[in-house]
């Protein structure tokens, strides 16, 4: 049995990941990757791992490789707002400080844990390497505007992902690899911006966990490179 690693498993959607995964039992061990190590209950093990940090994601890899081979790498982390971060409303706002700040953890930091963690992953066997996106990181489906560093740093993470799946078709012929849209839930992340409570198509962070995995384990290889919302239908590039 392969392992599954859960990268910002601290979060809201992370930590539903986790816990849907543990009880699943299709993976185990299950990791749980995140700044803050949490006390988690068998099958799964706690690692600290700072996803703007290289040594620190190698590190960690180097500890998940102990484990034996590695089937499903989920990385839940993400920034769109926080302490001198808000998403722009016109250019007039863009802080570019800021925005290296949220390309780091949303798109630097998913690449990061690809190279790293591929090295453990089946090349023959079939294995997903996915990444939480968002529907705003489409081009094609851009008709509001604004959010310039969160838009922009989920469409470059759609690119990586999209490069990834090129490459691994040749490595790793039985990897899937995929950015995934879960859709408004209810998390800090979210907060300030979701629709008010009762609003349909507004999830709990353990439906909206339960909706990707179920994405993910109908995923063929014929998916790879995509983004995928959380109801399976592709999101437009």
């Amino acid at each position: 049995m392969s392992s599954a690693v859960v990268v910002g498993a601290s979060g809201g959607i992370g930590r539903a990941l986790v816990a849907a995964l543990a009880a699943g039992g299709m993976n185990e061990p299950v990791f749980a990757l995140s700044r803050a190590q949490v006390s988690q209950p068998e099958p799964v093990r706690s690692l600290s791992v700072d996803i703007t940090d290289e040594a620190s994601i190698a590190a960690a890899a180097q500890a998940v490789g102990t484990a034996g081979p590695v089937g499903l790498v989920l990385v839940a982390s993400g920034l769109l707002h926080g302490p001198d971060i808000a998403p722009e409303k016109a250019i007039r706002a863009l802080d570019p400080a800021a925005m290296t700040r949220v390309f780091a953890v949303n798109a630097i930091g998913p690449a990061l844990v690809a190279k790293h963690f591929l090295p453990l992953m089946p090349r023959t066997e079939r294995g997903v390497f996915a990444a939480l996106s968002a529907r705003v990181g489409s081009i094609g489906d851009n008709r509001l505007g604004g959010w310039y560093a969160y838009r922009a740093s989920k469409a470059a993470l759609n690119q990586i992902l999209r490069t990834l799946a090129v490459e691994t078709a040749r490595s790793h012929p039985g990897l899937i690899v995929v950015g995934l849209h879960p859709g408004t839930v209810r998390t800090a992340l979210s907060h300030p911006f979701r629709p008010q409570a009762g609003t349909p198509g507004v999830f709990t962070p353990d439906a909206s966990a339960a909706h990707l995995l179920r994405v993910v384990s109908g995923l063929q290889s014929r998916d790879s490179g995509q983004t995928f919302a959380w109801d399976g239908q592709p999101i437009p590039p």
